[in-house]
């Protein structure tokens, strides 16, 4: 991608592209010691709460799950399982991801996974008039409407973060 003028289409570019869903993609410098959204939001001179992370969960009962949260955000276990109807839940292993979704640590998306999974995004993500997720891969952000990608891949609004007053 060096020297490029314009990031090559991504696979969730060219979904967004077929359903007309609006977007823009934002690349930035990878560092592979830091994969963490407050890197990312650092490189886009962006607020960490407009940067959000996809964490895929796997729920006692309700199967796997994702779970789209600030990058300054901590997912809550118990909220989350709740949204999904699950009695609790926890992160998957890192090593399940790949073969699970199709993406890496640091380039996980809502859109486009290997099969559609119940998505919940954080009630912040509406605050925006746009916010950032992975593009698919790391290096390659979209930069896009929250409700239109809310919409898009069918997902729920829940509070699903742990907060200081518990």
């Amino acid at each position: 991608m060096k020297g490029a003028k314009l990031p090559a289409k991504t696979n969730v570019a060219r979904l967004l592209d077929r359903a007309r869903v609006p977007y823009e993609l934002i690349p930035y410098e990878v560092d592979e010691n830091d994969l963490a959204a407050t890197h990312v939001a650092s490189q886009l001179s962006e607020d960490i709460r407009r940067v959000f992370k996809t964490l895929v969960l796997h729920g006692e009962k309700a199967g796997y799950f994702v779970c789209v949260v600030p990058g300054d955000a901590e997912v809550d276990l118990k909220k989350a399982a709740k949204a999904a109807g699950a009695k609790k839940a926890e992160l998957i292993p890192m090593k399940e991801l790949l073969p699970l979704t199709g993406y890496i640590r640091g380039g996980c998306c809502p859109i486009g996974m290997k099969k559609p999974f119940p998505t919940f995004f954080h009630s912040t993500a509406l605050d925006y008039d746009y916010i950032y997720v992975s593009a698919g891969q790391r290096g390659l952000q979209l930069k896009i409407n929250p409700r239109q990608l809310i919409d898009y891949v069918k997902a729920s609004v829940a509070p699903i973060i742990v907060t200081a007053d518990e």
